[in-house]
């Protein structure tokens, strides 16, 4: 149990370095990847109320990251980190070249870190 722990924690750690250098990057390493075009960002569902990207990318960094410390003392410190980051992420986006704020995906970024957490505690209150 202690090593698959130990593969939780490395894989939270590894997404989340990822997940920074794609919001990070000036253009989309997806676009590129998948259009062979940095200025096209690829949409799952386009014109709903949220970003349905966004919100499966940070409802699974979020589940990675309560397997991983479900049983630390450090949960409390990683569900401040994951909703606090689901927000700064998205506000980077005024300052950098290329990349552009947008409120659609900053709601897709919270509710799915919202769900998981939610999902969390109230596993851990009435089961």
């Amino acid at each position: 149990m202690k090593k698959l722990n130990n593969i939780l924690i490395v894989s939270f750690h590894l997404a989340n370095l990822i997940f920074i250098s794609f919001y990070l990057y000036p253009g989309s390493i997806l676009g590129y990847i998948i259009y062979d075009n940095f200025t096209t960002q690829p949409e799952i569902v386009e014109g709903l109320i949220i970003s349905l990207n966004h919100f499966f990318a940070f409802g699974f960094l979020s589940t990675l990251g309560i397997l991983a410390y479900r049983d630390s003392n450090k949960i409390n410190i990683l569900i401040k980190y994951l909703f606090s980051a689901s927000i700064i992420l998205e506000l980077i986006h005024f300052v950098i070249p290329q990349r552009a704020f947008e409120a659609v995906d900053l709601l897709g970024n919270i509710l799915g870190t919202v769900l998981i957490i939610g999902i969390y505690k109230s596993k851990k209150k009435y089961v």
